[in-house]
């Protein structure tokens, strides 16, 4: 039985209790091998590819101003944020660090939990007040009893609560499971692989960076005893950085580290492009090697582009539908701001705006603001009347070719 099916037959259950980690246990369940690196939500972290795909995202969505809006006969306005979208974890814990915390527990578990502390007066969907504050709390504290597709009760720290009383945003979900599906888990031979290369290494030149060897005596037979003494007095001397003295009686042969060297290298740099594949991150924006080379693009703004709209833009929108749906009143909704992550070059952004100013889809006070600048003041208006010509005396392009 695969892990899918051994997942979907615990759900199918009644009230069967469940962890993210359970997944990562079923999918270790199916491997074999000896003593390597067990891959969990915490292991994983080790990995260089993991810890800079799940950065990348969460400092990006993190980072994203949030915004509420609500539409007044059909113009989209925008409203006062709630305190739970200001700082969400109370004075201590401010919506950025909230949605980075929460974005690597979904990135990597597919799930995050918080437990809900505070209400507001403000009634919700379900009846009671919206979440005033949520306090997250760690994957492995959390387990889950459910009942088929249906949530009946949390369980964090070995205290019980109701479902309601529980902040549980979720992706990677597919139909009939309670709980988002883990990367960490499906990623974890990848992952295992490269872990135990590094771990490999790491005991190969370990000890003064002094690969293993071959003492031999060339000038007699030794017994087993004679073997021990030499062994530990070579031991002894090379462990920190000394000599080791002898006669031409002896003959000391390094092992070679790895027979296949390149190999050994290449298996390591493929391990890096796997893993982003299951994080949602292009390999060129985490530092790993690109097998078909250098990719370029035209502009910083083109790059950025790309990556919002096919690895990023969609788990904005999921997070935004979950904050809409669960932290503000209906018809109120909530939205990142994407424009913080399309990042443009100083002159590239002058020519985008000074074109939103000539098409007028854009007020010259906005564009100011854009760039944190406060609007024109009279004296700055008069100033530019002066050096060159107030607008209104200037002809346009319709009258400039007319007869008088």
């Amino acid at each position: 039985m695969g892990v899918w099916s051994r997942l979907r037959g615990a759900f199918t259950r009644e009230a069967q209790i469940i962890t993210p980690e359970d997944l990562i246990a079923m999918n270790r369940g199916l491997r074999t091998g000896g003593g390597g690196v067990l891959v969990n939500n915490d292991t994983a972290l080790r990995h260089s590819a993991v810890w800079a795909c799940l950065r990348l995202r969460a400092d990006l969505i993190s980072t994203m101003p949030v915004d509420v809006f609500r539409r007044v006969s059909g113009v989209q306005v925008e409203v006062p944020k709630p305190p739970v979208l200001v700082t969400p974890g109370g004075q201590r814990v401010g919506v950025k660090e909230w949605l980075y915390s929460t974005q690597v527990d979904l990135d990597r578990a597919g799930n995050c939990f918080g437990v809900i502390v505070e209400r507001s007066g403000v009634v919700g969907p379900d009846g009671r007040g919206l979440p005033a504050r949520i306090d997250l709390v760690t994957l492995s504290d959390v387990t889950v009893r459910a009942k088929g597709a249906e949530i009946t009760k949390f369980i964090v720290a070995g205290v019980e609560y109701d479902p309601w009383e529980i902040w549980h945003e979720k992706q990677f979900t597919v139909a009939g499971l309670p709980l988002g599906l883990s990367p960490v888990a499906y990623a974890a031979w990848g992952i295992e692989e490269s872990l135990n290369a590094s771990k490999f290494a790491r005991d190969w030149f370990g000890g003064g960076a002094i690969p293993l060897a071959e003492l031999k005596n060339t000038a007699k037979k030794i017994n087993k005893d004679e073997a021990k003494i030499a062994k530990e007095h070579f031991r002894a001397s090379v462990r920190d950085g000394d000599l080791f003295v002898h006669g031409n009686d002896w003959e000391y042969k390094p092992i070679q580290a790895v027979a296949q060297q390149s190999a050994f290298i290449e298996a390591r740099q493929f391990g890096l492009t796997d893993i982003a594949r299951f994080f949602g991150c292009p390999s060129d924006l985490i530092d790993a090697a690109v097998s078909s080379g250098h990719i370029t693009y035209a502009t910083i703004t083109q790059r950025n582009l790309q990556f919002l709209i096919m690895n990023l833009g969609p788990a904005v929108s999921r997070r935004e539908d979950a904050m809409g749906r669960g932290l503000v009143p209906g018809p109120r909704y909530v939205k990142l701001n994407r424009d913080s992550l399309l990042a443009m070059d100083p002159e590239a952004r002058a020519r985008t705006l000074q074109t939103r100013i000539a098409s007028r889809t854009l007020a010259p006070s906005e564009a100011r603001e854009l760039e944190d600048l406060p609007p024109f003041t009279e004296v700055q208006l008069a100033e530019f009347d002066r050096l060159f010509g107030s607008p209104r005396t200037q002809p346009t392009t319709a009258t400039s070719g007319a007869t008088p």
